[in-house]
């Protein structure tokens, strides 16, 4: 199995108490959905191998998980950074409006307005705001992922909508700031 056949679930962020428990950051909207995990992929130097989960306590703030065969504090440090994975079968059916992030990387951007735009480069997530990045006219642009914004997605078609706010485009393209303009006036 490859990482395209996979999802990153999370990652292995550090030792937890002395009998192989790990510290686990997961990377996902709904953490509770993973509470019954019988296996994972973890990532070791570029190769997803197969770890069965002894045990795993979803918490608010860090969760801890046990593997079989992890059974001291020296075993677990060898796996701490591990990117965790489960194959693409293992995500939930979404409604037809929604998408996960890693689906619609290379789609299209079709906005309401302006039509074909560019393709999705990558998304990146903050606790802030996620932003959908965009390849258009050589620059990179930023969408932030909102229902006002980000309207739907065709996968068929391999299409993400779009009606992005007046300028956002311009924001990117326009090599010219305001700072550059006050400068320029200061110097006549």
């Amino acid at each position: 199995m490859t990482k395209d056949d996979c999802y990153l679930l999370g990652k292995l962020t550090k030792t937890h108490g002395l009998k192989g428990e790990l510290a686990i950051w997961l990377d996902v909207d709904y953490p509770e959905e993973y509470e019954e995990l019988d296996s994972v992929l973890l990532e070791i130097k570029g190769e997803l191998i197969p770890y069965f989960v002894e045990e795993i306590q979803i918490r608010p703030n860090k969760s801890i998980i046990k593997f079989e065969d992890i059974d001291t504090i020296e075993d677990a440090q060898k796996i701490v950074n591990c990117d965790i994975y489960l194959p693409n079968d293992n995500l939930p059916e979404l409604d037809d409006d929604q998408f996960y992030y890693h689906e619609i990387i290379d789609f299209d951007v079709i906005d309401e307005q302006k039509g074909k735009l560019g393709k999705v480069t990558a998304v990146y997530t903050s606790e802030a705001q996620d932003l959908i990045a965009m390849a258009y006219e050589n620059s990179e642009i930023l969408i932030p992922v909102s229902d006002e914004i980000v309207k739907s997605v065709d996968r068929e078609k391999k299409e993400l909508y779009t009606n992005l706010p007046e300028g956002l485009l311009e924001v990117y393209l326009n090599p010219d700031s305001d700072e550059e303009k006050d400068m320029d006036e200061s110097a006549i």
